[in-house]
């Protein structure tokens, strides 16, 4: 194994805190992983990971050699897309992790189209609701809705999405039509939790040119997308989502907007990746994919180096 191959199998050990997912994820054997650190210690003359049977995690020596280590395979990578051709043919595989709806609406029923673009990337994706910690569990770039709150991250805003409030025929009829946005408090609202986060949220609304927050009682919570739609059609309550996910609800009057007199404030989706991973080339071309997709989809907006930024 090269010296670039090394810092690559003991950036990924320290990551992950494990000689087998690092290997896993390199695709090499865990003996080969082994043999490599016992190797690259033996030639720096240094112990550079702490073994034990649960873990893995790096000395005060292997510490110091892993910031430099990251700072070397970032001028790499930048120094591999200078390149036009690398630039003009990325290649390898791109691990993305896509809310559900993302997935399933918007990214998926195109993803032939970014193939037939760059046909040399093979795609990985994991989809759900929950928390994914990239860095750890290799994933280079995830799409997620709400403001960024890691600040370990680098955004790329993608899109700002109209968002409705609405209920169910039956819940309305039951318990009437709010016709303002201070009624809201009276009603009953769906709550909406992940893992760090308050399991419910107020409903949001623009109120004489200022967003304002309404808090309404409820009786149920959920930490699916999917069950947080279902919950509202069987009657539950009220939500607050993107428009765009409950089009085929509202048309066929299984859902009813209401306050539609009112604008709540739009929800903004963005691509979020670790700072050591902003010139991988794959990452970069998907990005700019998914933000002409997402034009399409809703208003296009400015994307500037402005938009560059931690969360």
């Amino acid at each position: 194994m090269d010296r670039f191959d090394a810092l690559q199998l003991f950036t990924r050990i320290v990551e992950l805190g494990s000689f087998t997912e690092a290997a896993g994820v390199l695709n090499i054997p865990r003996a080969t992983a082994t043999h490599a650190i016992k190797e690259l210690e033996k030639r720096l003359g240094a112990r550079l990971l702490d073994r034990t049977t649960r873990q893995v995690k790096p000395t005060l020596d292997g510490q110091a050699f892993y910031e430099r280590s990251k700072r070397v395979l970032a001028e790499l990578e930048d120094a591999e897309t200078s390149l036009s051709t690398h630039v003009a043919n990325p290649h390898g595989t791109l691990r993305l992790d896509l809310h559900g709806a993302h997935a399933t609406m918007i990214i998926l029923p195109r993803i032939g189209e970014f193939r037939e673009r760059y046909p040399q990337i093979d795609i990985v994706i994991s989809s759900g609701d929950r928390l994914v910690d990239l860095v750890k569990e290799g994933i280079d770039c995830v799409v997620r809705a709400g403001q960024p709150r890691d600040s370990s991250l680098v955004v790329r805003r993608l899109a700002d999405m109209p968002e409705i409030i609405c209920a169910s025929p039956e819940y309305l009829a039951r318990y009437g039509t709010p016709t303002h946005p201070r009624e809201l408090t009276k009603h009953q609202g769906i709550g909406f939790f992940s893992r760090g986060n308050d399991s419910r949220y107020p409903f949001t609304v623009i109120v004489d040119g200022e967003v304002t927050e309404f808090e309404a009682s409820g009786w149920i919570s959920v930490s699916d997308a999917e069950c947080y739609t279902s919950a509202a059609l069987a009657g539950c309550g009220l939500i607050q989502v993107p428009r765009f996910r409950l089009e085929e609800h509202l048309r066929a009057g299984r859902l009813v907007q209401v306050l539609p007199e009112w604008t709540c404030p739009k929800l903004p989706v963005c691509a979020l990746y670790p700072f050591h991973r902003h010139l991988s080339p794959r990452v970069r071309v998907f990005i700019d994919w998914a933000r002409d997709l997402y034009a399409e989809k809703f208003d296009p907006i400015s994307m500037t180096d402005k938009d560059v930024d931690s969360a």
